[in-house]
């Protein structure tokens, strides 16, 4: 393993990436063995951009540097003249041991469990999407194979030098990626894997602040080969990180996730379709030909899935974590002979029980014990949990018509979007592109289009009960639509909101959504409004119906000890100490949990929670608190002992090191 020592030259390396990022901004920058950006800001709108940097050397001596350097008015349209070679991007891959960086943060794992870690193309082996057939060019490790890559595109090694040069320059690229000693560890072997290939690599760990940043970072494009995770699921979507139209430029505000700026169009249209039909069999189908476009192209190389650890009393029963859903999502099954007490715990305490403002992974675990899911998915698939069965075609639930849309009507276009460009709710109207009934993609011009629409019955099961015994009623549903789809409600996402044409609530455990002509999702069967309880009185004697939308996440009685529908309900949140929950009396599976009472520990870190476990103080860790590091090493070694039982399976989150093929 190598590392650098950079200087103040080394920092001008950072700063002609901020620059190009053409964003007014100040980086502040900590050199010592490698370079952390501290703190990234926006100071001043204006023609040009003017970055004042200051860079701590040794931590002792401080120098400012001041630049200012016009907009670019056609940024990101110049091939990198590295990475926009696919050459260069091919040997980059082969000259990748991903086995031995997944040896170097996961090596008290067996090899076989290591191995399956590994990974072809974006979508991870175990999902039902995946296609790992011989048309998808497969990147095994092979140092000669890199290297004549490198020879055949230019780059080329001069006798006795230890870096490669084409036209004069250094075959020299900066990994920018976030300051967590786990991507620190796998770093530096892709660093050292490179060397042997003769390709520089100067790591730059940045904190998420900056790397995830709003304005910063991947945002802006702001890295030539950036690492991180996506955090999978159940469903493999994948349109904003891939599509051509989903590249994000200075002149569009940044819109999407394409940081690459690969556009491949085979390879977009078929993440696009496999986005907008309703079956499975043409989803896998276009997933199949995507991965194929995206294992030639290498526009980013997978690098493997994280091992995802979950620990338990050994006594539990019917503990089944699982990679794609929280481990509570059962919990109304667990069991522990001759105990009636369980306690969790969790190194981050969630922020609300108001889970449409939230997206913790601590947040949801808890609902599920709370809320329960109207949907499971368990498995890289969907099941239905509060819901009668899923709503589908095939059943009946839903259908798919044809209508004739014209202009001014409400729509969704051709790539699933439901708002134009000012984040105003589309219309049909010249130059709008939807996809016609007949599955082919249209720009509107003048007089009418047949699109489909698609007309959808939720079904829930009958006998739900809030933990006061009141049950569940239509009016519980009008009131989520109403409050959800509320712009003053601080949703994290509204899209689906902006998909729906109208509903229409026809008892207390159905209602029907007619979506917007052109809505086509794939997961229109997963039903798209939950319910509040609207008969209940907050404590200053108002009703919760009666609450604005912009006052229900300061609300305690949502916030903290909200009304139940699933196998618990909060008796006392004590912050930062502990949660107490306790059986719902009214869950609507009856008397079946064998747990009356249980504890989440707010602890402190996840060695204090290991040994709290090994302790019998605890009962269960989550993968969200126990990792895959250190802590989880001694879980095993504990496991195999006998004293506790640990699931160690791929998690649906997976590594990656994607390619900025276009220079700033």
């Amino acid at each position: 393993m190598k590392s650098k020592f950079l200087t103040v030259l080394g920092v001008v390396v950072l700063l002609s990436m901020v620059l190009a990022a053409c964003q007014p901004v100040t980086v502040t920058v900590e050199v010592t063995k490698e370079v952390k950006v501290v703190e990234t800001q926006v100071v001043e709108q204006t023609k040009e951009v003017k970055v004042v940097e200051t860079s701590i050397v040794k931590e002792t001596s401080v120098v400012e540097v001041e630049k200012t350097v016009e907009v670019a008015k056609k940024a990101f349209t110049t091939l990198h003249p590295a990475l926009g070679d696919l050459k260069v991007r091919q040997a980059i891959a082969y000259c990748s041991n991903r086995l031995e960086a997944i040896q170097s943060v996961y090596g008290f794992l067996p090899e076989e469990d290591q191995a399956k870690l590994m990974m072809d193309t974006n979508i991870p082996r175990t999902s039902w999407a995946f296609y790992g057939g011989d048309e998808v060019q497969k990147y095994p490790f092979d140092v000669e194979k890199g290297k004549a890559l490198l020879d055949e595109a230019g780059w080329t090694l001069a006798e006795g030098a230890d870096y490669r040069e084409k036209d004069g320059n250094q075959l020299s690229l900066k990994f920018t990626t976030t300051t967590a000693e786990f991507r620190k560890i796998w770093g530096a072997v892709f660093e050292s894997n490179m060397a042997d290939c003769g390709i520089m690599i100067v790591r730059l760990h940045a904190p998420g602040s900056w790397w995830f940043g709003a304005n910063t970072g991947l945002k802006r494009r702001d890295f030539e080969l950036g690492a991180y995770a996506w955090v999978g699921e159940s469903d493999p979507k994948g349109q904003t990180l891939y599509a051509c139209n989903q590249i994000p430029f200075p002149d569009n505000g940044w819109a999407g996730q394409n940081t690459m700026g690969w556009c491949n169009q085979v390879a977009s249209d078929s993440i696009n379709a496999a986005n907008n039909t309703l079956v499975r069999a043409e989803r896998i189908n276009y997933y199949k030909t995507f991965q194929i476009e995206f294992a030639k192209d290498m526009p980013s190389l997978p690098m493997f899935q994280r091992a995802e650890g979950n620990a338990a009393n050994l006594n539990l029963k019917n503990f089944k974590p699982s990679a794609t859903e929280y481990y509570t999502w059962n919990a109304w099954e667990w069991e522990i002979e001759g105990q009636d007490e369980m306690v969790l715990a969790m190194s981050q305490e969630p922020d609300t029980l108001l889970s449409i403002i939230s997206s913790m992974a601590v947040q949801r675990t808890l609902a599920q014990l709370v809320f329960d899911s109207v949907t499971t998915q368990v498995n890289y698939d969907f099941q239905p949990n509060m819901l009668k069965e899923l709503a589908t075609i095939e059943n009946g639930d839903a259908t798919n018509n044809d209508v004739e849309v014209k202009e001014g009507d409400p729509v969704v276009d051709s790539s699933g979007t439901p708002v134009d460009a000012d984040g105003a709710l589309l219309t049909l109207k010249k130059g709008v592109k939807v996809k016609a009934a007949d599955g082919t993609d249209v720009t509107y011009d003048t007089g009418t289009v047949k699109m489909k629409q698609l007309v959808v019955t939720y079904k829930f099961v009958d006998g739900l009960k809030w933990s006061d015994g009141q049950p569940v009623v239509k009016a519980d549903f009008e009131l989520a639509y109403a409050h959800d789809c509320d712009p003053k409600s601080e949703a994290v996402d509204y899209s689906v909101c902006q998909s729906i044409q109208k509903v229409d609530f026809t008892s207390d455990t159905e209602y029907t959504v007619t979506w917007k002509p052109g809505y086509q999702a794939a997961l229109y069967f997963l039903a798209p409004i939950g319910f509040y309880p609207s008969h209940q009185v907050l404590g200053d004697g108002t009703n919760l119906k009666d609450t604005p939308a912009e006052k229900w996440s300061s609300l305690k009685e949502l916030a903290e000890t909200p009304l139940s529908t699933g196998p618990y309900m909060v008796k006392n949140w004590e912050k930062g100490v502990k949660i107490e929950l306790e059986a719902n009396p009214y869950y609507w599976r009856g008397d079946v949990l064998k747990i009356k009472k249980l504890t989440i520990l707010i602890v402190q870190d996840t060695n204090q929670a290991v040994a709290q476990l090994l302790n019998n103080e605890v009962d269960v860790i989550g993968s969200e608190t126990l990792g895959a590091g250190p802590e989880l090493e001694t879980a095993l070694k504990a496991a195999a002992e006998g004293k506790i039982q640990v699931l160690v399976e791929a998690s649906a989150t997976w590594e990656h090191i994607d390619f900025n093929m276009y220079l700033p």
